[in-house]
């Protein structure tokens, strides 16, 4: 059932007992005695070169920081897809899960790319999630720059009639154009004084043309009409309509300056069309290599710390399990009898945040296995 299964991960290692294998075949026995409390499966580790102690806990603050870097650029992939996607937002789970989330939990083994020293590991990680998170903020940066401008050009094409772009609307028939005793006005007519219009705009002025109006266009509101008059008659005109409400747009008809305006449009338009389906292409790709270096941090965090906790040489199981959302407390407290020995002190804070030197834990639960939660829940855009 959908609906119970949460999109969020536990990862988390306990000691190999006889074997390791006995270690996964407890867990699992435990998790579903009590009707399914999770879903799990093995997360297999490579064995990693293990440093002085003094190495390991620094590596274990180095990584606390990796995995709250490499958290980060996964969500500002997943969110700038959920942009892009504009209307089909729908479509962003699909484009981001399809071939990441539980797919490489469930698929990760252990040929993923660790070099033996876990140093170089976090280096090669970070260096390629700060290239991703570069990368992201010069191709959104470019994207949004023609988003952009695009929407202020259908910002100047939508509006009033007194302010929008009137290219579309008006023809060159409309106009008495190169004349030197004539000119063509455009006027903005409120819907409700239009019948005042029809009477009054032959005598709002002298020597205004006869029958020379006509409606162009309508919004909701009002009518764009022209008229034809004497240019020495304009300003007398112009300031007599004010009377009626009758709005005498600023407007000279010039053919270039309207293609120009069009072909921009077009352009624009094209462009965006164009670089969307690359955009979307590096956005899935990326989000995948992401989501994978994000899922190697985990591990080698589970590995560094299960050896500073359960001590050498090497010997612990890291399981994967997706709590069914219901029984999550229920799932605690199972994973608690089952590894409470593991720690003496733990028996007094179930659940709560507790600092113990040397690691990285008060920023996270404290629980007597070595716990790292992996949330997908950051990737839900509603």
């Amino acid at each position: 059932d959908k609906g119970t299964k949460m999109t969020e991960f536990w990862l988390i290692s306990a000691p190999g007992e006889k074997t390791c294998q006995q270690t996964w075949e407890k867990l699992h026995a435990a998790t579903t005695r009590h009707n399914n409390l999770s879903t799990n499966s093995k997360f297999n580790i490579p064995d990693l070169k293990v440093g002085t102690l003094d190495v390991l806990v620094g590596l274990s603050d180095e990584l606390a920081k990796l995995d709250a870097f490499v958290e980060s650029v996964v969500k500002k992939v997943a969110q700038y897809m959920a942009d892009v996607l504009e209307d089909s937002k729908d479509k962003v789970q699909e484009n981001l899960l399809a071939n990441g989330g539980k797919d490489v939990l469930w698929k990760w083994q252990s040929k993923h790319g660790f070099s033996s020293s876990s140093l170089d590991t976090v280096h090669f990680l970070f260096k390629g999630v700060n290239q991703i998170d570069n990368d992201l903020k010069a191709r959104a940066s470019a994207y949004n720059n023609l988003k952009g401008n695009l929407q202020n050009l259908e910002r100047k094409n939508a509006g009033s009639l007194l302010t929008r772009s009137l290219a579309d609307i008006v023809k060159k028939e409309d106009f008495v154009l190169d004349s030197e005793y004539l000119v063509t006005l455009l006027v903005i007519v409120p819907k409700g004084n239009y019948n005042d219009w029809v009477k009054q705009y032959e005598t709002l002025a002298e020597m205004v043309v006869p029958r020379s109006s006509n409606v162009l266009f309508e919004d909701q509101d009002s009518y764009l009409c022209n008229v034809t008059l004497f240019r020495k008659a304009v300003d007398d005109f112009k300031h007599k309509a004010r009377e009626y409400k009758f709005m005498v747009r600023d407007f000279q008809y010039n053919e270039e300056e309207m293609k120009a305006d069009k072909e921009e449009m077009n352009r624009l338009s094209t462009d965006k069309k164009k670089q969307f389906g690359p955009l979307v292409r590096w956005l899935k790709v990326n989000f995948s290599e992401a989501f994978i270096a994000w899922i190697h941090v985990k591990a080698l965090r589970v590995f560094v710390e299960s050896v500073l906790r359960y001590g050498l040489p090497v010997n612990f199981q890291a399981m994967l399990l997706q709590p069914n959302k219901k029984t999550m407390k229920k799932l605690r407290e199972v994973l608690y009898d089952l590894y409470k020995h593991l720690d003496s002190s733990a028996a007094a804070i179930i659940d709560a945040p507790m600092d113990i030197p040397g690691l990285n834990l008060s920023q996270q639960e404290y629980y007597p296995y070595v716990y790292y939660k992996i949330d997908c829940n950051l990737l839900e855009f509603k």
